[in-house]
């Protein structure tokens, strides 16, 4: 069904919400009321802290809702948890991956489902062959079933726990931001898993910042604004400047202006930086108030190479030299996190939920982890302090919350990303190292952390970010490296980069590898990786 058409008004909702609203401390959600039809797309927008994952929790049976009601199929529909609302075909594939990292993908996608032989025993050839067609459907077919979960990277943990709602039948399926990590392709691949739902009569919720994806897959959009409906429409009537207006209740912009800046002489240097076969040999250098980007596909090795920058992880070989505020480069030692904090390089990790917060911690103490000196007193925490600095973050962050005693469990994921950030930037860094700062971050927040890195760049720190929205990168950045199969295939000038040269440098180090597997296994042998041939349109 083209994204143009909206199915007919005859047709009978399959879901109904009547009034739905939630109440924590404060009203998150108020008087929402919608229908979704069979085979129809809703887009859901709205920014961070809106209530679209409230709403969306709400009728996939995570939440109990305030106020209000909602029909199923024209039956009274108050699911009391997962379980329940999966049991009546709604099914809900959330931001928060919702895997475990011990088991294998194959015992992830049917863990409430093995199939069984005798004795009770686990069919193991049937688990095996049932999850590579599950896994087909979302191109991972060059991933054994058997590989643990957490061996996997974000990205393709998130095409699992895709994969795994898109087994046996549903009416309603809610995505929260299913493509934040995926590459071009895998997102195709993903959009004809829409489609063919969409032909059975499936209705999905389709949550998303990327506007453009909105008009390629969604019939109707609704905008959430501060835990209320602002409006709802058929996407053929919405652009993207009116739909980020009515999210954000302002006009944004296209243009970024990151201020008058001044590139002084290089500020840190990465040489030869080395671990197995993710990070291969790669060198390069970032100047006082210059902006790095890093580039490429997922599995490139982007991530890698931030964690052994950061002593994260221990690289079989290379240095990283600093120059603290106009000094002569020096060659450091950083054989931990501890150590490269302590050269003033900060890290704001891709996993904020896994490696950057404390969650069932306050806002005030998450902040203030990175900034133990500046809150404490005779060795003990100041309170007033550690309060004043985090309300100086929340401010400048605008982070929505209700004070600074809030765990921060109990954000979006967006204002949590925004505690993560915030916390490094209350730090006199020399060094500021952003892994997907923007993932999961509305339009609106986008710019404003952008701005936060135009004011650090300034006075005079390197940044460098790594992100998957190539676009992004070439808004923000002064100059973008290109990774490919754990190489650095590339560096572009601002002046001189185009997107077709960024792609193919990010293909480039594939092609070369395939020809040196292809020529180096024996006849009949299993290739240990699918050719790249086999992820591209």
């Amino acid at each position: 069904m083209p994204s143009s058409i909206v199915p007919s008004a005859d047709i009978a909702p399959v879901l109904t919400i009547h009034g739905i609203g939630k109440t924590y401390v404060e009203p998150v959600l108020a008087d929402i009321s919608l229908h979704l039809r069979p085979g129809e797309v809703l887009a859901l927008t709205g920014e961070n802290g809106a209530g679209k994952s409230t709403l969306s929790k709400i009728v996939g049976g995570l939440v109990t809702p305030t106020t209000g009601s909602m029909e199923l199929g024209g039956v009274s529909y108050a699911p009391a948890s997962r379980n329940d609302a999966e049991a009546l075909g709604v099914r809900m594939v959330m931001q928060e991956l919702n895997l475990l990292p011990t088991l294998s993908v194959a015992e992830n996608l049917f863990l409430n489902r093995l199939p069984k032989r005798g004795l009770g025993w686990i069919d193991r050839t049937t688990l095996r062959e049932d999850a590579r067609q599950a896994m087909a459907q979302v191109g991972l077919d060059a991933i054994d079933p058997d590989t643990l979960v957490g061996e996997l990277g974000i990205g393709h943990q998130q095409m699992v726990e895709i994969a795994r709602n898109l087994i046996g039948d549903c009416r309603v399926l809610i995505l929260d931001e299913p493509t934040a990590m995926l590459t071009a392709r895998e997102v195709d691949l993903l959009f004809e898993q829409v489609a063919r739902l969409k032909s059975r009569g499936v209705a999905l919720v389709y949550i998303s910042h990327r506007l453009e994806e909105l008009a390629r897959i969604a019939e109707r959009a609704a905008v959430l604004r501060d835990g209320r409906l602002v409006h709802v429409d058929a996407m053929r009537n919405l652009t993207s400047d009116k739909l980020v207006t009515l999210m954000v209740g302002r006009d944004i912009g296209e243009r970024i202006d990151l201020g008058e800046r001044r590139i002084g002489t290089t500020a840190f240097k990465v040489q030869g930086m080395t671990r197995g076969h993710a990070v291969r040999d790669v060198s390069f250098e970032v100047k006082a108030g210059e902006i790095f980007g890093i580039s490429g596909l997922i599995g490139a090795g982007r991530t890698e190479l931030m964690r052994l920058i950061y002593g994260a992880d221990r690289a079989d070989s290379g240095n990283i030299s600093i120059a603290h505020r106009g000094a002569a480069l020096k060659t450091v030692s950083i054989k931990s996190p501890s150590d490269a904090v302590s050269q003033g390089i900060a890290l704001i990790t891709e996993d904020r939920k896994g490696e950057g917060l404390l969650l069932p911690q306050p806002i005030a103490a998450n902040i203030s982890l990175g900034n133990i000196g500046a809150v404490s007193k005779h060795g003990f925490i100041d309170a007033r302090r550690e309060t004043a600095l985090a309300q100086k973050q929340i401010d400048a962050m605008r982070i929505r919350t209700s004070s600074a005693a809030q765990p921060v469990s109990e954000l979006s994921g967006g204002n949590q990303q925004k505690v993560v950030i915030g916390r490094w930037l209350a730090r006199d860094c020399t060094v500021l190292l952003f892994d997907e700062p923007t993932r999961g971050i509305d339009v609106g927040a986008k710019f404003d952390i952008y701005a936060l890195m135009g004011a650090q760049a300034r006075e005079g720190r390197a940044l460098v970010v790594v992100s998957s929205d190539l676009r992004e990168l070439m808004l923000i950045c002064d100059r973008i490296g290109v990774m490919s199969a754990g190489r650095m295939t590339g560096v572009f000038e601002r002046d001189n980069w185009s997107q077709d040269a960024l792609l193919a440098a990010a293909f480039a180090g594939y092609a070369g590898r395939d020809k040196i597997l292809s020529e180096s296994i024996e006849p009949g042998a299993e290739t240990p990786d699918t050719p790249i041939t086999e992820h591209l349109s």
